[in-house]
C-alpha cells in the first residue's frame, strides 16, 4: 500500500477516535457531572458558629522602664569622727527622725558647755553695763560693746549646738535602709557613704514614647506594669508627668509613671514592661479566625434562616484573638466561625457546634472533599 494511503487511513482513524472522545465528554461525562455538583449543592455544609458581641477593647502602646525609688539619699556624715553607735538594719523601715548613726561627741559637748559658759557671762556683763550707763557711769560705746559681746556669744553658741548635731545622724524621712560596710567603732570622714535610704512606699518609672503619641498621654493616664521577677504579678500605675521636650534625635520624648508600692514589693532599679492605655471603646468584635480575605476585600459569612450570606465588612483594633467590626456586623449576629473552606454565598449551612471543638467541622470537610 503507497505511503500515502497509509497516512490517509491514520488521519481517519485518529478523526474518528477524537469525535468519540469529544462525544463522550459532551453528551456521558458532562451529565454525571452536573449530577454530582447538584448533589453537593443540595448538601448543607457543616460549620462552627459564634455571635458577634460588644466589648470595651483599649488600645494600648508597650514600653520598657527601671523603677527609681520616690526619694533616694545617701547617708553621709557631715563632720569626722568614730562611729559609737549604728542603728542600721539592712532592709529594715525606718521612720522620720529615726537615729542610724551616732558619731563620738564628747568634744562636741564640751564645746557645748564653753558657748552656754560664755553667754551667761556675757549676758550678766551687758546687764551690769546697763545699769552703769543709767547713772553715766559708763559710756555709751561701753553699751554697745557689751551687746555685741553678747550677740557673738550667741552665734557662738548656735554653732556649737550645730556641730554637737552632726555627730547624730537621723533618717531624713521615712524609708528602707540599705546595705553598709561600715561597723561600729570605724572613723569615718565628711562625704563617706555609710549607707543608702529610700522611700519605696511608691516606685518611679521612666520610659520613652514616640512623639506621634505625644497628644494622647496626659497626666493620671492609667498603665499597668510587670516584671520577669514576679511573673504572676500585675502593678498598676498612672503618668505622673511628661517632658515637655521632644529629643530631635530620637524622636521620643519622657514620661514618668508612679506606681504604689505599699508593701516594699518592688526595688529600686528593677526592669520593668509597661502597657499604656489611650483610649477604650465599645466595639462589636468577633474571633479573628471568621474572617475571610479575597483580593482588597475582607468578609464573613453571616448565618440567616440556614444559609450562609457573604458579607463584607470593615475592620478595626485587634486584640487577644478578637477583631473590632466598624461596618458590616451587627451585635447578636450569628458567624460562622469554622467550615469556612466549602461555604459559597447562598449554600445552606449545619450548624454542628457554638464555639466549640473544631475537630468535628474539620472531619466534615475532609469527608465531602473524600466524597467529592
Amino acid at each position: 500500500m503507497p505511503i500515502w494511503k497509509q497516512l490517509l487511513l491514520i488521519g481517519i482513524l485518529a478523526a474518528i477516535g477524537y469525535g468519540g472522545y469529544e462525544g463522550y465528554q459532551r453528551y456521558f461525562a458532562s451529565g454525571e457531572t452536573a449530577a454530582a455538583t447538584s448533589g453537593r449543592a443540595d448538601r448543607p455544609t457543616p460549620i462552627e458558629i459564634t455571635t458577634a458581641e460588644v466589648r470595651t477593647l483599649a488600645r494600648t502602646v508597650e514600653a520598657v522602664g527601671t523603677t527609681r525609688a520616690r526619694q533616694s539619699v545617701d547617708i553621709v556624715p557631715e563632720a569626722d569622727g568614730r562611729i559609737v553607735e549604728l542603728a542600721i538594719s539592712s532592709g529594715a523601715m525606718v521612720e522620720k527622725g529615726a537615729v542610724l548613726v551616732r558619731l563620738d561627741d564628747d568634744i562636741a559637748r564640751a564645746d557645748l558647755a564653753e558657748a552656754e559658759a560664755r553667754l551667761k557671762e556675757r549676758r550678766q556683763a551687758l546687764e551690769r553695763a546697763r545699769q552703769l550707763r543709767l547713772s553715766n557711769a559708763v559710756a555709751e560705746a561701753t553699751l554697745e560693746e557689751a551687746e555685741a559681746r553678747l550677740a557673738e556669744a550667741e552665734a557662738q553658741l548656735d554653732r556649737a549646738a550645730r556641730r554637737l548635731q552632726e555627730r547624730t545622724i537621723r533618717a531624713p524621712f521615712r524609708g528602707v535602709v540599705g546595705l553598709t560596710n561600715i561597723d561600729p567603732g570605724a572613723r569615718v570622714v565628711q562625704g563617706t557613704t555609710i549607707t543608702r535610704l529610700d522611700d519605696l512606699s511608691a516606685v518611679e518609672v521612666e520610659f520613652g514614647l514616640p512623639e506621634a503619641l505625644f497628644a494622647q498621654v496626659s497626666h493620671d493616664q492609667p498603665l499597668t506594669a510587670t516584671t520577669v521577677a514576679f511573673p504572676d504579678e500585675v502593678f498598676h500605675g498612672k503618668i505622673e508627668a511628661v517632658d515637655n521636650r521632644i529629643d530631635p534625635v530620637s524622636r521620643s520624648f519622657r514620661t514618668r509613671a508612679i506606681i504604689p508600692n505599699p508593701e516594699g514589693t518592688l526595688p529600686a532599679g528593677m526592669f520593668m514592661s509597661l502597657e499604656l492605655t489611650l483610649s477604650q471603646n465599645e466595639r462589636v468584635v468577633i474571633p479573628e479566625e471568621a474572617l475571610v480575605f479575597q483580593a482588597a476585600q475582607t468578609y464573613v459569612f453571616v448565618v440567616e434562616n440556614g444559609t450562609a450570606k457573604r458579607v463584607v465588612v470593615r475592620t478595626g483594633l485587634r486584640r487577644d484573638g478578637m477583631v473590632a467590626i466598624l461596618e458590616g456586623v451587627d451585635e447578636g449576629s450569628t458567624i460562622v466561625l469554622r467550615g469556612l473552606q466549602s461555604l459559597r454565598d447562598g449554600s445552606p449551612v449545619e450548624i454542628i457546634g457554638q464555639n466549640g471543638d473544631s475537630a468535628d467541622v474539620a472531619a466534615d470537610n475532609a469527608t465531602e472533599g473524600d466524597n467529592t
